[in-house]
């Protein structure tokens, strides 16, 4: 049971830090942090549809995975002992 623990833990620790990455990548939206931190300036470098769709797929993906890797975590906590 330990060894699923920890393998979930590394789980959640990737899937963390993959979720920032993709959050900061997003486009802002206008108005809010975004444009407080110089994302007004709008620029077309990557700024297709496709692109946007994809990235919007991936991190609600990887925001469930994160989601569910946490949810099996307290799982085991929980009953582990």
């Amino acid at each position: 049971m330990e060894i699923l623990q920890v393998i979930v833990q590394v789980i959640l620790g990737i899937t963390s830090l993959l979720l920032t990455l993709l959050i900061l990548l997003h486009r802002g939206r206008g108005g809010g942090l975004s444009d407080m931190f110089g994302g007004g300036v709008t620029s077309n470098l990557g700024a297709s549809g496709v692109a946007e769709r994809n990235l919007n797929r991936i991190t609600v993906i990887l925001g469930l995975v994160w989601l569910s890797s946490i949810v099996v975590l307290g799982l085991i906590v929980r009953f582990a002992g």
